[in-house]
């Protein structure tokens, strides 16, 4: 193998993996996002539930 080709197939596999980091990133805060909308919904359905509890 030439050191042109092999410089070329370092090249491509870097950038496949810059693309599977992104893709995995993108997974990871959408992930992230979706725990904190479920936290916030649980923590308001909790102090209502503790609002009436109260009362």
């Amino acid at each position: 193998m030439g050191p042109e080709l092999h410089y070329q197939l370092i090249i491509n596999r870097v950038a496949e993996l810059h693309q599977e980091a992104t893709s995995h990133r993108r997974a990871r805060e959408a992930q992230a996002s979706r725990k904190a909308h479920q936290r916030s919904a649980s923590r308001r359905l909790r102090g209502g539930f503790n609002k009436s509890r109260t009362s």
